[in-house]
């Protein structure tokens, strides 16, 4: 099979442009990105020299935007069997900023991938999606697949609007089209902006850890490998149509999180610094799994404790790799690997 991978350099399309690629030697990728901040190809180094970017490789690297439809239309036509469509502006306080670039790569970015597929009968297409298009739940209960969608965000209402597109292009087209929702993820190679990896490096450089209003919000953690083995799942066994809810059972405060880490690393709580809440916070997410796993068979491998353990373990053997992140050097990697090319 051929793969269409959107957004392959962030955090969960380059593990899963990893994971793919060893769990399916027949299988081959395109990986479809335009590197903007969070894009790193460097998280996929050891495959672009593992297979060297010719025309046989099983992985190639496009530098572009999933809102160029000539390109988007040129890569689907030369053989392209499925689409996943991991590309999407996700940081919420980037959306509260500047919402329009949101709408823009996550709605109409998704549009042109959909038009794409339709036009070249592509025989699977994957949206992924979140458990934040379904707001905020309350102390009790958990999201199903027919949670109501109510995003509180700018950033999650372009991920429903994009979710509502992939449904009527099921609907009317008969596209074979599915969407997966995950909750939170955490691992290798996570831009460090995100609570868990931010926390790390902050707290690996005696830096202080700024945790939002009062700590005490939920979310659901999941280790991104798991998350891929279920969309693995969803991409070859799933029901076109429908939508699949992917959670890590594990519910923890941003406040027990913090605290991990520390412990983890030897670190004082006295790096803590509480900070204002920032706008439409949601209180608790908390995802039900049941679908996936009775209909496709999915299992989590991962315990949460050794999952931490082995992910502030990466941080902190692979301080380089962040620090370049951190100050911008990851970009120059496209450079020296593709600039020739």
């Amino acid at each position: 099979m051929k793969i269409l991978i959107t957004g392959g350099a962030g955090f969960i399309g380059s593990n899963f442009i990893r994971y793919i690629l060893k769990t399916h030697p027949d299988h081959r990728v395109v990986n479809l990105d335009a590197l903007t901040y969070a894009g790193n190809l460097e998280n996929l180094r050891a495959v672009a020299e593992a297979e060297g970017g010719g025309p046989r490789a099983r992985y190639q690297f496009v530098k572009g935007d999933i809102r160029e439809v000539k390109l988007v239309d040129r890569i689907v036509a030369d053989g392209v069997e499925a689409i996943i469509n991991f590309a999407a502006e996700s940081h919420v306080d980037r959306s509260i900023d500047n919402a329009g670039i949101f709408i823009e790569t996550n709605v109409l970015g998704t549009q042109v991938l959909l038009d794409a597929a339709l036009r070249h009968q592509v025989q699977r297409y994957v949206q992924i999606s979140t458990d934040e298009v379904y707001g905020s739940l309350g102390p009790t209960g958990k999201f199903t697949e027919s949670t109501p969608i109510a995003p509180n965000s700018p950033y999650s209402a372009s991920k429903a609007g994009a979710d509502l597109l992939v449904r009527s292009y099921y609907e009317t087209f008969k596209l074979p089209a599915l969407i997966t929702r995950c909750s939170n993820n955490y691992g290798p190679y996570q831009f460090p902006e995100k609570l868990i990896p931010l926390f790390i490096t902050n707290a690996l450089s005696d830096q202080h850890l700024p945790l939002y209003g009062d700590g005490l919000n939920v979310r659901d953690w999941i280790h991104v490998e798991d998350h891929c083995a279920a969309i693995d799942c969803v991409l070859h066994r799933g029901t076109p149509g429908e939508v699949y809810n992917i959670g890590g059972n594990c519910e923890k405060t941003n406040r027990e999180i913090t605290r991990i880490i520390l412990q983890e690393l030897d670190k004082p709580e006295s790096l803590i610094r509480f900070v204002k809440d920032r706008p439409g916070h949601d209180r608790r997410y908390a995802i039900d799994s049941t679908k996936i796993m009775r209909e496709l068979g999915w299992a989590q491998n991962y315990n949460f404790q050794t999952g931490m353990q082995e992910t502030v373990t990466w941080y902190s053997h692979n301080r380089e790799w962040w620090t370049r992140v951190k100050s911008g050097e990851y970009r120059d990697f496209y450079q020296r690997w593709y600039g020739n090319r």
